[in-house]
């Protein structure tokens, strides 16, 4: 079961990594960009967006966000009814859905978008997309906060 445990710690660890990135985005930058003007929020889009969107660190986390749960449900096969198990393959859905599906087809090509725009020449619908970036962080950040949650009751249940 060594094999559960090493899957169930590093789901836990990662989730909360990625879960305090999205908390500081959705808490800290959202507030910021909601005041900005057009010109400013592109202006800052421009400097955030290809910097993230490159970092190591995601590319790190997400992949453990897609192992470890794996590793844990290995571990955990032979109970495929126990609390641990359902818990973790819920948890790992709600990773499937928020980080990896929503930010691969809906949030990477509002990016595009936003990267698209010349902060001097702002097109008309600019607040749609915006807000479009506002919902899709919130949405990637209720799965990852529920996954989290997931995770943490399935170690809880397993080492219990």
């Amino acid at each position: 079961m060594m094999l559960a445990e090493i899957g169930l710690g590093v789901s836990v660890v990662a989730t909360a990594l990625w879960s305090g990135l999205l908390l500081t985005v959705t808490t800290i930058l959202h507030p910021m960009y909601k005041t900005q003007g057009p010109s400013g929020f592109a202006a800052d889009m421009r400097r955030f967006l290809p910097v993230a969107r490159r970092s190591p660190t995601n590319y790190i986390l997400v992949l453990a966000l897609l192992i470890a749960p794996v590793i844990a449900l290995i571990g955990l096969w032979e109970q495929p009814r126990s609390a641990p198990f359902l818990l973790t393959a819920v948890g790992y859905a709600a990773i499937i859905v928020g980080p990896l599906l929503t930010s691969r087809f809906k949030a990477e090509p509002n990016y595009d978008v936003i990267l698209a725009w010349d902060p001097e020449d702002m097109p008309h619908d600019w607040t749609v997309v915006r807000r479009r970036y506002f919902r899709l962080n919130w949405f990637r950040g209720a799965l990852t906060w529920s996954a989290l949650g997931l995770f943490f009751a399935a170690t809880y249940a397993y080492i219990t």
